[in-house]
C-alpha cells in the first residue's frame, strides 16, 4: 500500500468514525435556542440526545449482520443515506416530537459508518498494523468532543441553530462522496451469512451467558453513564445556570473533554504496570467518593463555576480509565462472537448513557444537581455490579495490555 493510499483511507475511516460525535456535540450549545425556537424547556430539549443514544443502541445490533451479509460499502450507503435524509429534516423541525424523532433515525444511520469503519480497519490493513491505525481513529474519536461543541458555538451564535444540521448534512454529503470514489470495497458480500432472527439471538444469548462479560460489560456501561450525563446536561449546567455564552460553553465543554481523552492515554502507560481489575477497582472507588462529593455540594450549593468545572474533570478522568479496562475484559474471554460481543457492548453503552439522559431531563432544575445526582449513581451502581459480579467469574480471562491501551 502506498503513503498516498494509506492516507486518504485513514482520512475517510476517521472522518466516518467522528460524524457520530459530531453528530452529538455540536448542536449542544444551541439548546436554549432551539428550546427557544420549539417553545418548550432545555430540559425537553435533552430528550433529543436521548432519542440519539438509543438510535445508537439499536444500530449497533442492527449493522453488525448486515455487514456481514451484504459487504461494507451498500449498508454504509443506506446509513450515510439516511443519515443525510434526517439531518435536512432536523433542519426544517417544526416540533420537539419532530426533532426527537428525527434524532433517533440520524443516530441510525450515523451507526453504520462507526460500525463499518472499525469493521474496514480489519479488512484493509495486516494485522499487525491495527493497532497502529485504531490508536489513529481513537484519536480523532477524543478529538471531536473537543472541536464539535466548539464549532456549534460559533454556528450558533453566528446563524439560526437549523444551520448545525445543514453543516452536518454538507459533511455526510461528502464522506458520501469520499466512500463512493475512494474507499475500496473490502469486503464481499456473503449469500450464506443467515439473516434469520434464530441465529443471530443465538449469538448473542451465547455471549449473555458469559458472567465475565455481563459483569464488565453492564458495570462499564453504568460506569460510562458518567460522561452522557455530563454531555446531556452541560448545556444546562453551564448555559442556563452560570449563564455563560455559546462561545464560552464550547470552550469549557472542550477544556472538560482534556480530562477523558487524557485519563485514557495515562490509562495506556499504567495498564503496563497494573492490571485491569485493579484500574477498574481504583477508579470506580475514586469516581464514587468525587460523584458523592459533587452531589453533596450541590444540594448545599458548595460549588460555584470553577467548583462545578473540578468535579466533572474528576470524574470524566475516572471514567476515562474505567472504560477501557472493563470494555476489554468484557471481551476478553471471545475468539468467536467477538462481533456480536462489541455489538451488545456498544448496545449496552448507549442504553445506559440514554436512561442517564433521559433522568437528566426528569429532574427539571437548571443547577449540577440532575448531573451530579446520576453521576452519583450510576457510579454506586457501576461499583456493585462489578463487585457482585467477579463472585460469579469461574475462570477469568486477562486482557492484554495492548489490547487495553488501544481501547
Amino acid at each position: 500500500m502506498t503513503k498516498q493510499k494509506y492516507t486518504v483511507l485513514i482520512l475517510i475511516l476517521g472522518s466516518l468514525t467522528a460524524l457520530g460525535p459530531f453528530s452529538i456535540d455540536m448542536y449542544l450549545p444551541g439548546f436554549k435556542a432551539i428550546a427557544r425556537y420549539l417553545h418548550t424547556s432545555t430540559d425537553e430539549v435533552a430528550l433529543s440526545l436521548s432519542s440519539y443514544f438509543i438510535g445508537i443502541a439499536a444500530g449497533q445490533l442492527l449493522y453488525g449482520p448486515l455487514l456481514d451479509r451484504f459487504g461494507r460499502k451498500n449498508p454504509l450507503y443506506w446509513g450515510l443515506g439516511l443519515y443525510i435524509v434526517s439531518s435536512m429534516g432536523c433542519f426544517f423541525s417544526s416540533s420537539l416530537e419532530m426533532l426527537i424523532a428525527l434524532r433517533f433515525f440520524q443516530a441510525v444511520g450515523s451507526c453504520a459508518a462507526s460500525v463499518a469503519a472499525m469493521a474496514m480497519v480489519r479488512d484493509l490493513f495486516p494485522v499487525e498494523d491495527n493497532a497502529k491505525v485504531f490508536s489513529l481513529l481513537i484519536l480523532v474519536l477524543g478529538a471531536s468532543p473537543m472541536l464539535a461543541p466548539t464549532v456549534g458555538s460559533y454556528i450558533t451564535a453566528a446563524f439560526e441553530w437549523q444551520v448545525i444540521f445543514l453543516v452536518l448534512t454538507i459533511i455526510a454529503v461528502l464522506i458520501l462522496l469520499a466512500v463512493i470514489f475512494w474507499l475500496p470495497e473490502s469486503y464481499q458480500p456473503d449469500p450464506a451469512y443467515s439473516l434469520k432472527p434464530g441465529p443471530i439471538i443465538g449469538h448473542f444469548i451465547t455471549v449473555l451467558k458469559d458472567a465475565q462479560f455481563v459483569t464488565y460489560a453492564i458495570g462499564g456501561a453504568f460506569a460510562f453513564a458518567g460522561l452522557f450525563a455530563y454531555v446531556s446536561s452541560s448545556p444546562i449546567v453551564f448555559i442556563e445556570g452560570f449563564k455563560v455564552s455559546e462561545k464560552q460553553f464550547g470552550w469549557i465543554f472542550a477544556g472538560l473533554s482534556v480530562g477523558f481523552i487524557g485519563s485514557s492515554q495515562l490509562n495506556s502507560v499504567l495498564i503496563k504496570k497494573y492490571k485491569s481489575e485493579q484500574m477498574i477497582g481504583a477508579s470506580l472507588i475514586l469516581m464514587v467518593i468525587i460523584s458523592t462529593v459533587f452531589l453533596a455540594g450541590s444540594l448545599n450549593h458548595w460549588f460555584g463555576i470553577g467548583g462545578t468545572i473540578a468535579m466533572i474533570f474528576g470524574v470524566l478522568c475516572c471514567v476515562g480509565i474505567c472504560a477501557p479496562n472493563t470494555s476489554a475484559l468484557s471481551l476478553a474471554p471471545f475468539s468467536k462472537n467477538a462481533g456480536s460481543a462489541s455489538a451488545i457492548l456498544g448496545a449496552s453503552q448507549m442504553a445506559v448513557g440514554a436512561l442517564s439522559s433521559i433522568g437528566i431531563s426528569v429532574i427539571k432544575q437548571h443547577s449540577s444537581l440532575p448531573m451530579a445526582a446520576v453521576m452519583a449513581a450510576s457510579s454506586i451502581l457501576a461499583l456493585l455490579i462489578v463487585f457482585i459480579g467477579k463472585r460469579f467469574i469461574k475462570n477469568k480471562v486477562e486482557a492484554s495490555g495492548d489490547v487495553v491501551a488501544a481501547h
